[in-house]
């Protein structure tokens, strides 16, 4: 199968493998996809570690990152930055928390402190996280949250690299293609994490009417070869997949939510800002519920509702692990529709090969039509 795609990366099959976890990212690079790892949840030296381990298993085959990278840096040290944002947080959200983990009994868990999430929307810390982005030797590097920075892409042409941005509705992608972005990737509201409104089937054709020669990817609600074949039908250049490699062997998550995962429904998901400050889909449970309920207090914007949340999940996490009742009905993630069909785990390499066929397959029986 060869796409614009597959020609400006180099890979044998126009499929990118979106994920936090390094072996994910290689085992779908190694089966002739794309991958490409979510860098955000990482500090400087955490990525510099996970680029190198994904490079010693891939040798020498394309891969990309993910930052969250702001449009505009915020000046200043990450240190007093993330303090000064911390002391923002209402002492009714934090009682909130401490009640709702109260209520559910979580035991207390030994906690990582993940503040350079916020840090990286200082410049210092964003610089930092594209530095060693760019000494390593990546073919891609995506940015989440809105237009990428002028540096960011000078950068990126300067050494060869592709950009590309995620985009959820037409004036989006306008002002992707102003900053100078290389890929468009139409995500649709099926989609896990931070996503819009519009679907897929709408989004993606709109998008390729506005792009030129941009190569577009469509995203959301694409888990087989089937919606692979309809998202080139539409026509996209390839597919940004993200949930489906959750139900994968490799993928990081704690079994407690893979568990979740594989008797959920397609209606099992809600768009909600309770995890980051920001609508993202995820796994409704008990959680969204309790911040759902009359009197609870409204979500915080981002950075602020990560910071606020980010300690109670990785009580939530641990407990969920150990079989403890409360956490498992609290226990969530972020996860796009296609979720309802979701019925064992298997390699990422695999899903990929399958995929990749199962969409050669379907596009031959249509040709067959004519």
């Amino acid at each position: 199968m060869r796409t614009a795609l597959t020609d400006l990366l180099g890979v044998e099959h126009p499929i990118v493998g979106f994920n936090r976890s390094p072996a994910v990212v290689a085992a779908v690079t190694n089966a002739g996809g794309f991958g490409v790892l979510a860098a955000s949840v990482y500090g400087a030296d955490e990525l510099d570690a996970q680029l190198t381990w994904i490079e010693e298993q891939t040798g020498g085959k394309p891969y990309g990152v993910d930052l969250l990278v702001p449009e505009k840096f915020v000046p200043g040290d990450p240190a007093d930055l993330v303090a000064s944002m911390r002391a923002q947080i209402p002492e009714e959200h934090l009682a909130f928390v401490r009640g709702l983990l109260e209520k559910y009994d979580i035991p207390p868990a030994p906690t990582v402190d993940h503040q350079h999430i916020a840090a990286s929307l200082t410049t210092p810390g964003a610089v930092a996280l594209l530095d060693v982005a760019f000494k390593h030797r990546i073919s891609l590097i995506a940015s989440a949250l809105g237009a990428p920075p002028r540096e960011l892409v000078e950068r990126a042409k300067a050494q060869g690299v592709v950009t590309a941005a995620l985009v959820g509705q037409a004036k989006h992608a306008e002002r992707q293609i102003a900053a100078g972005v290389d890929v468009l990737v139409a995500q649709g509201t099926e989609a896990g994490g931070h996503t819009g409104t519009i679907a897929t089937m709408v989004l993606t054709p709109e998008i390729v009417d506005i792009a030129g020669d941009r190569p577009v990817l469509a995203a959301g609600g694409i888990a087989d070869g089937r919606q692979m074949a309809a998202a080139l039908a539409l026509g996209a250049a390839g597919v940004w997949c993200g949930s489906v490699w959750l139900s994968s062997s490799e993928d990081v998550a704690v079994a407690a939510i893979k568990t979740k995962f594989l008797t959920a429904s397609s209606a099992d998901t809600l768009r909600s800002p309770t995890r980051t400050g920001k609508p993202a889909r995820q796994l409704r449970t008990a959680w969204h519920d309790e911040w759902d309920a009359e009197g609870s207090p409204k979500p915080l914007p981002l950075p602020l509702q990560p910071m606020l949340v980010d300690d109670a999940w990785q009580r939530i996490d641990a407990a969920a692990e150990a079989g403890h009742e409360g956490a498992l009905k609290l226990e969530s993630f972020f996860v796009g529709q296609v979720v309802g069909s979701f019925r064992d785990i298997r390699p990422a390499g695999e899903i990929t090969r399958q995929m990749a066929a199962a969409c050669e397959q379907r596009i031959r029986e249509l040709s067959g039509r004519l």
